[in-house]
Formats: structure tokens, C-alpha cells, sequence
């Protein structure tokens, strides 16, 4: 694959005029040219552009990144040109704040070096991108936190919208309770991605609807966030009948991997005949307890409201992690410790 030099712009963030003066000062040559003689770049000129963009993040002049880009030229390729990068990390991380965000997002494109693997010309262009655009919204603090998930969150969102496009291809609307648990779900992993900041939460939206780079048919594009985004306004707008903007900032961090955990036991002790007063059931109790602590910061008055939401809203309820059996079960035999059937939350 080869792109012509408008391209290789284009998907970089860079600009024509900076390739060219990188072409005119012999430190980015394309490969090839075209039968009408267009610069042409592959997959080896672009992982030398990531080296060149990622040493000038660092602070070096071009005359230096060109001398030790030469330098690791024959020995090893990319792989030398990590080596590089590393060792000027080491030099600079003291002098230069950045350096430590800078590491986080080239984390991305090293997972493939650790697992032997070759990256690919897309893997190069894709943490270039992130990495120009992410830049304009994002100061290095915030950049770090984004990053420090993205791997795993990734590949959660990517599973989701396959699920999302076949609803979208159904034609479900924002009410259905399929769509409204697919809404949950996302929510949940933007929520756990961002560690809670709405404030950051709101500006990803915005960088993502703003640049068109960011948009891509075969992961998340601007259709799919529509409808998905229209599920999610929906969705919150139930939570505002009971709860305010302010209380719905407050809500703590709980993957829902941690409620699932519980659903396994519980789900069992349904299928053995166990009773919600058993004492097998107490340590469950707490677990849930805790978990629930961890939603509401200990807030009663928060934790109040949620549960007056889920238990009058059936499209709230449609978006629960635990099936509608295992909450009552919970709900019984928090019922039998305490006296009280009063916490009912997910």
C-alpha cells in the first residue's frame, strides 16, 4: 500500500507543505513516485515519520532526529528506532514534562513490538493521528489519563458497536429495551474510560464530531454515535426525573465486570433451591453492599433516588447489568438481615 503525499497529510493531522520540507531536507524521502511522478510513501517511510514526529515532541531539532534516525537505519529498522526513542526518553524524561505522556501514546503501536509483531502501516498512521489531534484538545495530563485504558476500553467498544450497527440495522428505536441496555453498556465503558470526568467525557464527543479523522466506517462513525448518543439522551433523561446534573457527576466508578462477578453466585445459589435467608447468601449481601458504596460515594440520599429510579422505571431496569431474578434475590435477603428491602440498586 503507498499513499500519495495529500493522503499521508490528511490521516497524520500534518500538512502537505511540512512533508515537502521534510522531502527538500533529505530527512523524509518517499519511496516511490508515480507514473506522474506524485511522491509516493509506504509503510517504512510512515514508521520513520511517527519516529520523526515522536523525537520532535521530545524537543530535538531535525538535524538530530535525521542523524540518529540514519544511525539505526541498517540495524534493526523499527525496532532500532524503538530502541532510540527509549533511550531518549530516559535522557529527557527530567527535562521534558511531556515525555511521560508522549510514552503513553505510543504504548498503542509498542503492544504490537512486545508481542513480536510487525506494525502495520494503518497501526503507524492511526497513533500519528491520535496523537496530532488528541494534542488540540487534551493538555498532557489528561492526554495520560485517556490513554491509560484506551487498550482494553477499545476493544469493549468496538465489541459493542457490532451489537449497535445490528440494532441499527434492524431499525430499534431509541426506546427499545435492547437499545436501552446496548446504551447502559456504552455509557458504563465511557464512564469507566474516563475515569467519572464528564468533563472529559464531553470534550471526547466533541473532538470526535469535530474531526473528521476520528471517523471511521469499519469502527465508530458519526451514524452510529448519532444513535447510540440519542439512546444514551434518552436514557439520561429518565435519570434526571429523579436525580440533578450535579448528582449524576458524583456517581462512582464500578466496571461492569464488578456486577457481573456477583451475578454468577448468586445465579447459582437460584439454581440450587437456596433461600434469600440462608446464611450462603450474607456474604453476597455485603459484596453488594459494597459495590453499591462504591456507586454513591456512601451518599444515602443519592443511593435513595437511584433505587426510587429503578424501581419505577422499566426502560432503567431493561439497562441493568443483573438479570430482574438476581436483584430480587439480593433484595430478599438483604431483606432478612436488615428488615429492610430498600436497596435495590442495578
Amino acid at each position: 500500500m503507498h499513499l500519495k503525499v495529500g493522503e499521508l497529510a490528511r490521516r497524520t493531522g500534518l500538512t502537505v507543505r511540512t512533508l515537502h520540507h521534510y522531502d527538500a531536507i533529505g530527512l523524509l524521502r518517499p519511496s516511490g513516485r508515480s507514473d506522474g511522478g506524485y511522491r509516493l510513501y509506504n509503510r517504512d517511510d510512515v514508521a520513520r515519520l511517527h519516529g520523526i514526529q515522536a523525537l520532535r515532541a521530545l524537543g530535538l531539532p531535525l538535524e538530530d532526529i535525521g542523524r540518529l534516525l540514519n544511525e539505526g537505519s541498517g540495524n534493526g529498522g523499527a525496532n532500532h528506532l524503538m530502541r532510540i526513542l527509549g533511550r531518549q526518553l530516559g535522557v529527557l524524561e527530567q527535562q521534558i514534562a511531556e515525555a511521560t505522556a508522549l510514552r503513553d501514546r505510543l504504548l498503542l503501536v509498542q503492544d504490537k513490538f512486545d508481542h513480536g509483531e510487525q506494525p502495520e502501516l494503518d497501526d503507524w498512521l492511526e497513533t500519528l493521528q491520535l496523537m496530532t489531534t488528541c494534542s488540540r484538545w487534551f493538555d498532557t495530563d489528561e492526554i495520560r489519563r485517556i490513554f491509560a485504558n484506551w487498550r482494553e476500553v477499545d476493544a469493549q467498544l468496538q465489541d459493542a458497536a457490532v451489537e449497535i450497527r445490528a440494532a441499527m440495522a434492524r431499525d430499534l428505536p431509541a426506546d427499545h429495551p435492547a437499545v436501552q441496555a446496548l446504551a447502559q453498556r456504552w455509557m458504563n465503558l465511557m464512564h469507566c474510560w474516563m475515569q467519572g470526568d464528564f468533563g472529559l467525557m464531553d470534550r471526547w464527543g466533541e473532538m470526535f464530531r469535530a474531526e473528521t479523522s476520528m471517523h471511521s466506517p469499519q469502527r465508530i462513525d458519526p451514524a452510529l454515535a448519532d444513535y447510540i448518543d440519542a439512546a444514551a439522551k434518552l436514557r439520561l433523561s429518565i435519570y434526571f426525573r429523579y436525580i440533578s446534573v450535579d448528582e449524576l457527576r458524583r456517581i462512582g466508578v464500578v466496571p461492569a465486570a464488578d456486577w457481573q462477578a456477583l451475578v454468577a453466585p448468586v445465579q447459582a445459589l437460584l439454581d440450587a433451591g437456596i433461600a434469600p435467608d440462608d446464611p450462603a447468601a450474607r456474604p453476597l449481601v455485603a459484596q453488594w453492599r459494597q459495590l453499591v458504596h462504591r456507586l454513591t460515594g456512601g451518599d444515602e440520599g443519592l443511593r435513595q433516588k437511584l433505587q426510587r429510579a429503578y424501581d419505577a422505571e422499566p426502560l432503567l431496569r431493561a439497562g441493568a447489568v443483573m438479570p430482574f431474578e438476581v436483584r430480587q434475590f439480593l433484595v430478599q435477603a438483604s431483606a432478612a438481615i436488615t428488615g429492610s428491602t430498600d436497596l435495590t440498586l442495578t
